[in-house]
Parts: structure tokens; C-alpha cells; sequence
């Protein structure tokens, strides 16, 4: 799938984004008109992520977000009872989208290596879209106390989860060669951050998202597949792989 497409399928404008927000906070928001809600929402989140990623949220006052969006502070407080308050509701929000998106593009009845590369392609054109919430996420993470902080790093771990169940099944049937999935899906979690935390990088080389994910694909790929017996196959030891120094691995996981 391309980018363009992936966009058109996935239709995450910032007002769809900020009426599924309004949606769920709507018994804590106080205004009542969807629409100025949502135009407002747009207006806040925005400022708030590019003042957050020049400065950092913590540095952040709310009346440094009152002059950016022209709000009053007493329009500010409709939306959310303070900085706390707004950012759980761009952080539960930005979970939901990547928790949704993503089991919506892997088709669970495909074979691991296919599901890999939907995972792939679907994670690094959704931060490209959200680019600066994904940016916002992981600078953050550092600064949150200690509940928000575990929550962040729940969702890292549920991405991280994700991979390394591909990757075991992958490796169950054969298809894989791997001695750790969950290492294994650790390191593709951060050749994935490295695009939107560093995109300036890429952008500077005229490497697109595409040529991203088509090159992580191909060299993840070449990693699992080394010596895989393939689907369907024996594995020889009974099951455990070896290392590069010829002694057994760990038995791979199915």
C-alpha cells in the first residue's frame, strides 16, 4: 500500500481526530456545539504540539497556550481542567488511533511475513501522518510523573508486543530464523522511531516514508529469514537454532 492510499483509507484529518476526542470527553468538555468544539480542539491541539516541540510541554504555560490560540484562559478551561488534563487527553487519544489503525491493516489470516510487512508499513505511515504527535509522545515520556509515564510506556510495549508475536509465529512455522522475538521486535520498534524522531534526516536525503519502509522490510527481512527452514518445515535440533558460533541458540518460541 502506498502512502497516499493509506491516508484516503485512514481519513485521520485533525478535525475527524478532534471530534473522536470531543466524542469521549464530552460529559468534561462544556461546550456543547460539536462544531466550535471540534474548531477549537484543532486549534488547541495544534498550538499545544508546537509549542511542546519547540520548548517542551513541562516548559509550557497555559497562558503561553492562551496567546498561541487567541483563547482566553476561561475558554481553555471548557476543554480541560488543566495542563495534566490536556495532556491525557492528546495522549489516550494518539493510543486509541495507533491500537485502532493498526489491527485494522494487518490481516490476521495472512502468513507472519506478510503480517510483518503490514505492521511495518501501516506504523511508519501512521507516524508520518502524526508526525508531530508520535514526536510530542516520545520527548515527553521523560518528564511525565510516574503513572503517566507507565502508561507511555504501555504502549510501547504493546507495539513492541505486537511484532514479537508475528515474529514467534513466524519462527513457529519455520518461516523465521530467530532466536529472540522479543529483542527481535525491539529492534524494529526503533528503526520505527528513528523516522519520526529524526525525519529531518531522511528529509534532507529525499528518502520518502515508501523508501523507508520498503528498505526496514528488506533488511528485517533478511535478518528473520537467514537460515529458516520454511513454512511448513522440520526444524532441525528439535526446534533450537544456532548461533553464529555454532553452539545452540535458545529454542525459538512458538
Amino acid at each position: 500500500m502506498r502512502y497516499a492510499d493509506f491516508r484516503k483509507r485512514v481519513g485521520l484529518s485533525r478535525e475527524v481526530i478532534c471530534a473522536e476526542i470531543f466524542a469521549e470527553n464530552r460529559g468534561s468538555i462544556k461546550i456543547k456545539k460539536q462544531a466550535v468544539a471540534v474548531r477549537n480542539l484543532v486549534t488547541i491541539f495544534d498550538a499545544t504540539l508546537a509549542l511542546a516541540n519547540a520548548r517542551g510541554f513541562h516548559a509550557m504555560s497555559l497562558r503561553d497556550l492562551g496567546r498561541e490560540t487567541g483563547l482566553s484562559m476561561g475558554a481553555l478551561y471548557s476543554y480541560f481542567s488543566g495542563k495534566e488534563g490536556l495532556l491525557d487527553m492528546i495522549q489516550e487519544q494518539g493510543a486509541r488511533i495507533v491500537a485502532r489503525v493498526l489491527s485494522e491493516h494487518i490481516d490476521a489470516a495472512a502468513p507472519p511475513a506478510e503480517r510483518l510487512r503490514q505492521a511495518v508499513r501501516a506504523h511508519l505511515y501512521l507516524s508520518e501522518s502524526l508526525q508531530p504527535w508520535f514526536y510530542f509522545s516520545y520527548m515527553e515520556a521523560r518528564y511525565l510523573d510516574r503513572a503517566r509515564r507507565n502508561r507511555a510506556i504501555e504502549g510501547e510495549l504493546f507495539t513492541e508486543a505486537l511484532f514479537a508475536g508475528i515474529i514467534e509465529s513466524g519462527a513457529a512455522e519455520g518461516s523465521f530464523a530467530v532466536t529472540d522475538a522479543a529483542l527481535a521486535a525491539a529492534s524494529v520498534k526503533a528503526l520505527l522511531q528513528d523516522w519520526y524522531l529524526k525525519r529531518w534526516k531522511y528529509t534532507s536525503r529525499g528518502v520518502s516514508v515508501e523508501d523507508y519502509s520498503a528498505f526496514i522490510i528488506e533488511f528485517i527481512e533478511a535478518y528473520l529469514t537467514r537460515g529458516a527452514a520454511g513454512p511448513g518445515s522440520k526444524k532441525r535440533d528439535g526446534g533450537k537454532r544456532n548461533g553464529p558460533d555454532g553452539q545452540r541458540g535458545i529454542r525459538a518460541r512458538g
